[in-house]
């Protein structure tokens, strides 16, 4: 009888192990979709975003975020973020493009966005002052995953420019970005579409 009970928990064991594994993935894709705010404001409506991300031989991943029918000649700033929605939690620069005269465009970033993307601070020590609306020092935190992405219009010009608020935020190199105009919001607030990614 012992025998028996323990092959049913072994066999509960392994289902449980492939039914895990049968939701994470070495590559995947996904849309984002318009932010709230360009949803609020009725803006952006035409436009399209979709990331596609793979694993390499390296473990690394390779993400390809293209927008069609978005605004033309602007720039989009894409950062890494903590949740999808404002006020986004921990969030990181990743890179930034700009759409042709057609509304197009594309950027592909290599590294780490998978289940194991995070950000620490072990400590709070000095941060280097470059901007004007820097932090003096950065507050300590354990381990934070960051598994959303965002997409801001690079200035408030461009925001407006396109239909949308001219409001002014942090999300660009000198802090004076527009407003977010897509973001991973379609998925869960805890479930970011990084964290499928094994």
């Amino acid at each position: 009888m012992r025998k028996l009970w323990i092959i049913a928990v072994v066999s509960l064991v392994v289902v449980a192990l492939a039914a895990a594994a049968a939701f994470a993935v070495d590559s995947t894709s996904f849309r984002m979709v318009r932010s709230q705010t360009a949803v609020a404001n009725n803006c952006l409506q035409d436009a399209r975003a979709h990331v596609d991300i793979s694993t390499t031989a390296t473990d690394q991943q390779i993400m390809d975020v293209t927008v069609n029918h978005a605004p033309k000649n602007t720039e989009f700033e894409l950062f890494v973020t903590q949740q999808a929605n404002a006020p986004f939690g921990i969030s990181w620069y990743q890179s930034d493009f700009d759409t042709n005269n057609k509304g197009h465009g594309e950027v592909r970033a290599r590294g780490i966005f998978s289940e194991e993307l995070f950000a620490v601070a072990p400590g709070s020590v000095n941060a280097p002052q470059v901007d004007a609306a820097d932090a003096e020092t950065n507050p300590a935190f354990a381990p934070v995953h960051t598994y959303h992405l965002g997409l801001w219009f690079g200035s408030p010009e461009e925001a407006q420019a396109a239909g949308c608020p001219d409001n002014v935020t942090a999300f660009d190199g000198d802090h004076s970005a527009g407003i977010q105009a897509f973001s991973t919001r379609n998925f869960g607030a805890l479930h970011g579409p990084l964290r499928q990614i094994q």
